[in-house]
């Protein structure tokens, strides 16, 4: 074992051209969190080819050569003979222990509780962050980001092979149930959906227990594939399903509703801006914090904008929403409304507004 930690120890990194990330790791030590294929490994590499060769140790534990009880054994002295600062755990799992380092860096889709590491969440590419994919910004590039979504990789998949890529990413990556319920939420991505109602629909085709469904169920939530939005003042009630990423919708289900779609996209940009919503009857998005309204309306005229508003007003009374934010696809503007600011915005101009 002390041969394979010499060999990673002299093995130079390599990395393909690295787009900036917003995310990025200075000199704390971090869990880096994230779902497969989310750039965990390359943020890693590109924070260690800063360094010094010889100050840092880079060990993908995802190695099957790795004995684990015998590297654990020899890692600490390993790490003090060769004076090294920055101990790199790619795809760690809790059976590694910590050697005393200066600085330690761990990536997994799971969360640990360990405090003395600080939490980096990696989320796949904001809209902002693909632009940087893109080879020239234009009117395209918005269409583009629909087709590919968020995963970086998806950049160099060719257009016919991008579908079995990202099935067979999922598949690798979780167990049969796992991938069973976030199929299922491809179809009802958008729309209010249950554990219950999941159970109850795939015991029809398998057999399976309650118990294993609900934890596989929040394991895809805690690896954040999935994230559920509560109604507004209503925890206990049915939340919506989002997917980590959109393009994930197209790998697995053949329904297509560029309406939910574009809601999906629009839900991802609020949570990776740390941007606290809800959802409520009739309304997409509600942000507390600044009194305001988000209405996912890619295609939308005056007049039923109008009709729309009608229905929510009172929402907009009780609440005091001050701002209506209508995100379309393309058209721009404003309308008057006795009670608030109404905005229409396309959706990358109000993704780059701040």
């Amino acid at each position: 074992m002390e041969i394979l930690l010499e060999e990673f120890y002299k093995t130079d990194l390599q990395l393909e051209k690295y787009h900036q990330r917003k995310a990025y790791i200075d000199e704390k030590s971090y869990q880096i969190n994230g779902v497969s294929q989310s750039g965990k490994t390359k943020l890693i590499k590109n924070y260690l080819l800063s360094l010094k060769k010889s100050s840092y140790l880079y060990i993908n534990c995802n190695d099957i050569r790795i004995e684990i009880q015998e590297l654990n054994a020899l890692l600490p002295s390993f790490c003090n003979k060769n004076h090294i600062d920055v101990l790199a755990l790619d795809n760690y799992s809790p059976k590694f222990i910590f050697p005393n380092v200066t600085q330690l860096l761990i990536s997994s889709q799971v969360h640990y509780e360990l405090p003395f590491l600080e939490t980096l969440q990696l989320y796949l590419l904001d809209y902002e962050e693909f632009l940087a994919y893109e080879h020239k910004y234009d009117s395209s590039a918005l269409n583009h980001f629909f087709q590919l979504g968020g995963f970086p990789h998806m950049h160099k998949v060719s257009v016919d092979e991008r579908i079995l890529y990202l099935q067979n990413m999922l598949r690798f990556t979780l167990d049969d149930i796992q991938f069973d319920i976030i199929k299922l939420c491809a179809k009802f991505m958008s729309q209010k959906l249950s554990a219950f109602t999941i159970y109850e629909r795939l015991k029809q085709n398998r057999k399976i227990s309650k118990d294993k469904l609900y934890k596989s169920f929040k394991i895809l939530r805690e690896k954040n594939y999935i994230y559920l939005l509560e109604k507004h003042m209503h925890a206990r009630a049915t939340k919506k399903v989002y997917l980590c990423d959109t393009s994930i919708k197209s790998a697995l289900s053949i329904e297509k509703n560029f309406g939910r779609l574009f809601e999906n996209m629009v839900y991802l940009e609020l949570l990776k801006s740390g941007t606290e919503c809800y959802y409520d009857d009739g309304i997409e998005f509600y942000l507390p914090c600044s009194d305001e309204i988000i209405l996912c309306k890619p295609f939308i005229d005056e007049r039923r904008l109008f009709k729309k508003l009608e229905s929510i007003e009172a929402f907009i009374f009780s609440y005091g929403i001050r701002k209506i934010t209508v995100i379309t696809m393309n058209k721009e503007g404003t309308i008057s409304h006795p009670l608030s600011s109404v905005a229409i915005i396309p959706f990358d101009i109000w993704a780059l507004g701040d």
